[in-house]
């Protein structure tokens, strides 16, 4: 899913860049207002979390990379989805700066695709899946699956804007391949949940539903 440098001409990815930047200062708005010093922990485990669930990585042809994003487990357990932004963003600066995973140029439109969407699909749908289904589990699952394919989806229609990929075969290959990576990421997602509910939940943001 990260994008490397030279896939987007520079004019598009200051675009994005400018995009990310209003979100990341409305994710440090929420980091100072309501990231309590008993989270920064779990705030640190999260993104340490992420981390290596993004390193198991495969390539995709007429895309970028197949891997899981953990942004959606992020705004869920944080209770935010500029939580997932805030976690995101943490993790994508250290994969970029520091070992050159995903392009320097192109860091604002990776920060849209996995924070941004990934954050607000993962937390609002998860919130409206719950309030339907009274499963915060199944929830969590759906939820996880569709911010990984939907930030996909949207990685495939940026590429073909840059005229790096036609947009059929981008969606088509970025989108299968992480249909099928969301399943693990819908996993995960919803086994963490449950994790965190059985042995700490009183560091759950919204525990509403949430059962051991």
């Amino acid at each position: 899913m990260h994008i490397p440098d030279a896939f987007i001409p520079i004019g598009q990815a200051l675009v994005y860049w400018i995009i990310a930047l209003i979100f990341i200062a409305l994710a440090l708005r929420w980091a100072r207002s309501s990231m309590k010093e008993e989270k920064v922990p779990l705030v640190a485990v999260l993104a340490a979390g992420i981390f290596a669930i993004q390193a198991v990585n495969i390539p995709i042809p007429w895309g970028t990379s197949g891997h899981m994003v953990g942004a959606a487990l992020a705004a869920i357990v944080l209770g935010s989805p500029y939580a997932g932004i805030f976690v995101l963003t943490l993790v994508l600066l250290v994969q970029g700066i520091i070992f050159g995973d995903g392009g320097i140029t192109v860091m604002g439109a990776n920060i849209i695709n996995m924070g941004v969407v990934g954050g607000f699909v993962g937390y609002y749908g998860y919130t409206a899946l719950n309030g339907v289904m009274n499963n915060a589990y199944v929830a969590a699952f759906i939820a996880g699956w569709a911010s990984l394919f939907i930030s996909a989806i949207l990685c495939a229609v940026e590429l073909a804007i840059a005229g790096t990929f036609p947009l059929d075969l981008g969606l088509t290959f970025m989108g299968a391949y992480h249909a099928v990576i969301g399943l693990i990421e819908g996993g995960i997602t919803a086994v963490a949940l449950y994790l965190i509910a059985s042995a700490r939940p009183d560091i759950l943001e919204r525990p509403e539903g949430v059962t051991a």
